[in-house]
């Protein structure tokens, strides 16, 4: 079993090199209310959350279901709340911050829902547009993520990806539902040629979203993020070879 070391234990307190602004509906939005850091056991698989608000607000939620079980960490930013880590091109910047000197059993990952928006600048200030196309084209996407895993798999941990959430026409920023689907098949491309475990949290949400989501919005309810965090747990647990708590 991998340990924890002081160095690493610093390590999941990282700045942010991109700053991301706070969606509305966000769980980012009620964070400050929570403990974010991890208080790792000696023992225990070091399990790492990389992912935006929708990992955020699952994060809490797979750490209780894994209580006992592994140390669940997450980027956090300077004044101890969690960071969203943005679009892949992010990623591949802030990786080794991300990583440090940490030994990593199992790396839960997400990019995408930054990456496909469809955002620009006008007149120095950030718009958002159905007629603009999405943030980064679908090409610059699979180099990312490839550069992201490039990096990742230097720690010998076990990798999952997940599939980004599906989300309704009509959320702001803007992000048109079907290029949730275009970019999943793009991920699952890469994932494919490195031979990565898939968990698709999409297939999870896209029927259910009147259930487990906030109205017109990509963030969830707190049910949601229940329902989510557990899946995530359950794909963690079945990685590291440990029974999940109910």
């Amino acid at each position: 079993m991998k340990r924890q070391t002081l160095l690493g234990m610093l390590a999941c307190v990282s700045c942010a090199i991109v700053s991301y602004a706070v969606e509305p509906g966000s769980f980012e939005e009620q964070a400050a209310a929570y403990s974010w850091a991890c208080e790792p056991v000696e023992g225990l698989p070091n399990v790492l959350i990389l992912g935006d608000s929708i990992s955020i607000g699952y994060t809490l939620q797979v750490r209780e279901y894994l209580t006992g079980k592994a140390n669940v960490y997450r980027p956090l930013a300077e004044d101890g709340g969690p960071q969203n880590c943005g679009a892949a091109d992010t990623g591949v910047r802030s990786l080794p911050n991300w990583l440090g000197s940490t030994e990593w059993d199992v790396i839960h990952f997400n990019w995408g829902l930054h990456d496909l928006k469809r955002v620009g600048r006008e007149d120095g200030k950030m718009v958002s547009s159905i007629d603009l196309p999405p943030r980064i084209s679908i090409a610059d996407y699979q180099k990312n993520l490839q550069r992201c895993i490039d990096q990742m798999k230097l720690t010998g941990a076990r990798l999952i990806f997940a599939t980004t959430t599906a989300y309704p026409n009509g959320v702001s920023p803007v992000r048109v539902p079907e290029d949730a689907v275009r970019y999943n098949v793009a991920a699952l491309e890469v994932m494919g040629r490195n031979g990565i475990v898939v968990n698709d949290l999409y297939a999870l949400t896209v029927g259910r979203l009147d259930e487990l989501q906030k109205p017109v919005n990509v963030h969830f309810s707190e049910k949601g993020s229940a329902v989510i965090g557990k899946q995530v747990a359950s794909a963690i647990a079945t990685q590291l070879g440990v029974t999940m708590e109910n």
